[in-house]
């Protein structure tokens, strides 16, 4: 974002994604389009308290205006926001769902992300990449996400309160909610999706720079929506790859000694 960025003056932080060049972009061009039509109309509301006030106007005009350039002006917004919408918006969106197989060619890091009141879980598939069943009647807690560790898939499978990610290689979050609907946020990868109870909704980018931030719910979702902030961090790739694999193998000894006690539920 460079200097004349009215997003930047205005607070939003660095994007940290591949795509969020694009969006910054376009968050830009609608904002310099607000600060042009903020401009004109306060231009035209000046005007009209001088040219009509009271003292040389003193009899009301009940014919209105005459000629056409109001609108021919709304007409020119029409046809702006149709370019925004045709010219930047489709074609952006365009791009970034028909890279969904795209980034699924590319060995992405796989996480379900689970919202319930008021926090976030994760839960990774482990090193065998395969996922293990879930099933909610499992579940001790609203945070639980319901592992069934009688599925073989699922004796690796871990869990964590922090989003890790590594740095330059793709993530695909599966986004789903123990409750109420949610809305998981991640601002400077400028993604969001909505988490609904009983669906899982892949999203999807690539993060290109370390850093530590935080996730919010952005759906109001009851008294402790505000507190509903969770933690993500980007690391280089060989630490991912060593967090990653030490946190699989621990999850094998653990679910290991548990799965006769579930399967036998």
């Amino acid at each position: 974002m460079n200097s004349l960025s009215p997003s930047k003056f205005l607070g939003i932080p660095d994007a940290y994604s591949a795509h969020g060049g694009r969006v910054d972009h376009l968050i830009d061009v609608v904002h310099w389009l607000m600060i042009a039509l903020f401009i004109g109309w306060t231009l035209f509301f000046l005007f009209s308290l001088v040219r009509y006030r009271r003292s040389v106007q003193q009899r009301a005009s009940y014919h209105g205006v005459r000629n056409h350039l109001s609108t021919h002006i709304e007409i020119g917004i029409i046809i702006l926001e149709a370019v925004l919408l045709l010219g930047f918006a489709f074609p952006m969106w365009k791009d970034r769902t028909d890279s969904w197989e795209l980034v699924q060619k590319r060995d992405p890091v796989r996480v379900r992300v689970i919202g319930w009141q008021f926090g976030w879980t994760y839960h990774y598939a482990g090193a065998d990449g395969r996922f293990g069943r879930i099933d909610h009647r499992l579940k001790t807690s609203s945070s639980d996400p319901g592992i069934d560790l009688a599925d073989p898939n699922a004796q690796d499978d871990f869990t964590t309160s922090v989003l890790r990610l590594p740095k330059d290689r793709p993530a695909i979050l599966n986004i789903t909610s123990n409750d109420v609907i949610h809305n998981y946020s991640i601002v400077p990868m400028r993604v969001q999706q909505d988490a609904i109870p009983g669906r899982e909704i892949p999203m999807w980018f690539t993060p290109t720079r370390t850093l530590e931030t935080s996730v919010v719910c952005a759906q109001l979702c009851g008294e402790g929506h505000g507190n509903m902030a969770g933690q993500m961090e980007v690391i280089p790739a060989e630490a991912f790859d060593e967090w990653f694999k030490s946190q699989s193998d621990a999850a094998i000894e653990r679910n290991t000694s548990k799965a006769p006690a579930t399967a036998a539920r």
